[in-house]
Order: structure tokens, then C-alpha cells, then sequence
């Protein structure tokens, strides 16, 4: 059996090529936007392309689904709840697809994330009757669980996700491989999913802390104590999904400097995809900071723009702009155009531009200690504030900025601080683009470690 995992680093997200070199048949299963990496391993291995399979209606990504079927002319499988607009063929608990002699993969109900959900069992004729691996989609992760809420009522969800870790996922073998659909870094779970690409069931029998819980009502009460933020815009994913096959979000223009203050001034939204330190040197007015250089890239300005935003890139270099619009089409995200030649044509035409002041977490301490300094707001997620935090800060995580910026001062300057600087340099561009004045973006140091500077000082 060809067996591959690819992994989308900016969401988190696994997807897998499943094939059996014989019959020269393969399948994947729950394909991201870039179908490049899909077409590229069924070439180097001699291998077609026949079938693509999804564990459940994603709310967190836009699939590849329409885009392959389209490549490879492959039928597209998903679960008969789903509920899918698209063409495709349903199946049902116990549906096996055979991939060639001894080469198949099962499918099993396990709902909870979602009512459709279902995980894949692979099994190998030359490595016996027992399925050696579980593809387990968004219900049993490395480390944590799949989070209940994004489909049903929290509680109804964390009940079918017990049942189906205990009813079906646990009855495997401990030697059965877990290959789960997120790794760390993913909003479908919490922060427990870890950064590793793959499990046991065994090991996740005896170490996942998730699976700890011996009764149901202890693990639904933890399950809905621990939700996190959701992923944005998820009913609008959700619908792509379901719907008509997509196969493209939008086509990128490049623009002169001209036609880009053009779309500006027309409402577009320009996201600037540099490193932070680039964009707080100098940017073009209204611009909202997100480099695309780190992970959660797309997230992060999904988070921050409306879902019907049309937007344009500011990318570092030629190509870049490209690989930015396709990680934002990959969670919905339309862009229409991007700066060609980048900020060196813009700035080339001596157009206008503006700035943010950055500074390190020593000289934030300086400005406060002097009685002077600006209203700190810290952007990080509510565990990150109770690890420690600058005394008298306003505390907004970050996914909730947009919708409370009433709560902030327009007095006097404000500093905005994360853990790293990259949360908080957009929030910082947000704030600038708002129209308030001052905005300072603490780049360097992690507002836990405030205590630290204290002492030293």
C-alpha cells in the first residue's frame, strides 16, 4: 500500500494520498485547496488518482475536493449525512472501498465534531486482517480530541464524540496506527493537540488526557469547559463545502501602484504580507499587517476582515503575493489583486506611506515606569493573560478585537503586545487603521515575562 501524509503547515490541517501500486489506484482523503501536492505524488508512484474520500463537512478550510475531481476526472465519496449539493457518491457506515487486491479502506461512523463524521480504516493484505492504520480525521487527534461545537449543540456533540471514541476508535488494536486530520495549531481542537504527526492507539489509550475520563457527563463537562475560539467564518466555509463543487476563489490582477490606490479608494483591503518589522517601517496607509511568512497566516486575517472583503496583497517579493492569495482562498477568502513590484514600486512613485512604532518589552517597561506610558492592550487567549500580564492592560483576544474596539482609550497611545509580536503587530495595524492615534506594537518580548523585566529593573 502507497500510503503519504501532506500537511498544510499555515492550518494545521493532514490530508492523505491512500494507493496500492499493483492496480495503480489511489485515493485521498479530505484534500486541502492545493491540489498540487496530490498530482505531484501520483506521478512520482505511478499511480491514478480514481477516488476522493471526505471525513465530514470541514468548517475550518476550504477542500480541494472540486478542484481535484476536476484534474482527475476522480468520483468524490462523503458520507450520506453530509448532505452534499456537489456530485458525488454516498456512503454509509461500513462502505469499503477496495484499491486493488488486499488494499482497502473502511469506513466508520464517528460522529460528534460533526453528525457526518466518519473516520478510515486502512488495511493491507501483506500486513494482515487487521486494519494497521485509522486516517481519524477530526475526532481522535495526537494528544486531544475533536472540539463538539461547530455543527450541533456543545453537549449533544461532546456526548457522540465519548461514544465514538469508546464505541468504535478504542475497540482498535494498540498497534493501530492514529493519523489524525489537524496537528497543534489547528482551531478544531484546543491546545492540547500536539505538534506530532502521527499516534497509536495504545499510546493514546494511556496518554491522551482527553481519554482519561472513565464516564461520559466528566468528559462532556470537560469537553464544553475547554472550547476555545472557533475558527472564523465557519458557516460560510461550511457552505462552500456542502455546496456546488468550488474550484476557484477569485483570480489575482496585478496592479500598478496607480490601480491599486485605485481599488483602495474603491474599498478594497489591502493585506500586507511582509514581515511585521517590514510593515511597521513603513506601509501603505489603511493596510492591515500579516505575515505571511509565520503560520495561521490565513487565520489570522480571517479573524480580522469581513467574510465579503475584497482584498489585495503586499507581498515581500514576486510570487509571494500568489502563494498569500491561495492560503487565504483556502478559508474563503477572495483576492482580487496584488502590488506588483511590491512596496519598491509603490515607494518608487514617492507615494504616500505610513508607519508604526516598535519597541522591545525593556523599553515598554521604561514608558510606564516614567508615568507616561501608553495603554498597553494584550491580545493573547485567555490562558496565555493568566500566565502573567503588564499590570493595568486591557485584555481582548485577539479573534475578538474587530468586535470590541469601543472598549478602548482614543486619549492617548496604545502599546500592543502578544507573546511574539505577531498577533500583536495586526492588531496594532487594526488600531492605526481605525484612526487611532500613537499606536505603538511591542515586537519584542512575551507579556508573560513582564515580571521578569520588573525584577531586573
Amino acid at each position: 500500500m502507497l500510503f503519504r501524509q501532506i500537511i498544510h503547515e499555515d492550518l494545521g490541517c493532514a490530508s492523505y494520498l491512500v494507493g496500492d501500486k499493483d492496480s495503480g489506484v489511489a485515493a485521498v482523503v479530505d484534500p486541502q485547496w492545493d491540489i498540487d501536492p496530490y498530482l505531484r505524488l501520483a506521478r512520482l508512484h505511478g499511480v491514478t488518482i480514481e477516488h476522493v474520500l471526505e471525513t465530514h463537512n470541514h468548517a475550518d478550510h476550504v477542500s480541494g475536493h472540486g478542484r481535484l475531481a476536476r484534474a482527475t476526472g476522480a468520483t468524490i465519496h462523503v458520507s450520506e449525512l453530509a448532505e452534499a449539493e456537489y456530485p458525488h457518491e454516498p456512503f454509509a457506515d461500513g462502505w469499503v472501498l477496495e484499491l486493488g487486491e488486499g488494499a482497502s479502506i473502511e469506513a466508520i461512523h464517528t460522529p460528534g465534531h460533526r453528525p457526518e463524521h466518519t473516520s478510515f480504516l486502512l488495511r493491507d493484505a501483506a500486513r494482515g486482517d487487521e486494519p494497521w492504520a485509522v486516517l481519524s480525521g477530526d475526532s481522535l487527534f495526537v494528544g486531544d480530541v475533536a472540539r463538539p461545537d461547530l455543527a450541533i449543540e456543545p453537549r449533544e456533540g461532546a456526548i457522540d464524540i465519548f461514544r465514538s471514541l469508546h464505541g468504535r476508535l478504542m475497540s482498535l488494536p494498540d498497534e493501530c496506527e492514529v493519523w489524525p486530520g489537524h496537528l497543534g495549531g489547528s482551531l478544531c481542537g484546543s491546545s492540547g493537540i500536539d505538534l506530532k504527526t502521527s499516534s497509536t492507539i495504545g499510546f493514546e489509550r494511556r496518554h491522551n488526557r482527553a481519554l482519561a475520563f472513565a464516564g461520559e457527563e466528566e468528559f462532556v463537562e470537560d469537553a464544553i469547559s475547554t472550547i476555545g475560539a472557533k475558527p472564523p467564518n465557519v458557516a460560510h466555509i461550511v457552505a462552500l463545502n456542502r455546496g456546488p463543487l468550488v474550484e476557484s476563489i477569485g483570480a489575482p490582477a496585478r496592479l500598478t501602484p496607480h490601480g491599486f490606490e485605485a481599488a483602495i479608494a474603491a474599498g478594497a483591503l489591502a493585506i500586507d504580507s511582509r514581515t511585521n518589522e517590514q510593515f511597521d517601517e513603513a506601509h501603505i496607509p489603511g493596510s492591515i499587517s500579516a505575515s505571511g511568512y509565520d503560520t495561521g497566516f490565513a487565520t489570522k486575517v480571517a479573524e480580522m476582515v469581513p467574510v465579503d472583503s475584497e482584498l489585495l496583497i503586499v507581498a515581500a517579493s514576486d510570487g509571494n503575493e500568489l502563494e498569500a492569495a491561495e492560503l487565504l482562498a483556502a478559508v474563503g477568502l477572495t483576492v482580487r489583486g496584488f502590488l506588483g513590484g511590491g512596496m519598491t514600486a509603490w515607494r518608487a512613485e514617492d507615494r504616500p506611506v505610513e508607519r508604526i512604532e516598535a519597541i522591545d518589552l525593556p523599553e515598554l517597561a521604561r514608558r510606564i515606569g516614567s508615568g507616561e506610558g501608553p495603554q498597553v492592550l494584550d491580545v493573547r487567549g485567555a490562558a496565555e493573560w493568566e500566565e502573567g500580564h503588564v499590570p493595568d492592560s486591557i485584555h481582548i483576544p485577539f479573534a475578538e478585537l474587530r468586535e470590541r474596539l469601543e472598549e478602548l482609550p482614543r486619549d492617548r497611545p496604545i502599546a500592543t503586545i502578544c507573546k511574539a509580536g505577531k498577533r500583536s503587530g495586526l492588531a496594532a495595524s487594526i488600531l492605526q487603521r481605525e484612526g487611532f492615534e500613537g499606536v505603538i506594537h511591542v515586537s519584542r518580548g512575551n507579556a508573560a515575562t513582564w515580571s521578569q523585566i520588573e525584577t531586573a529593573a
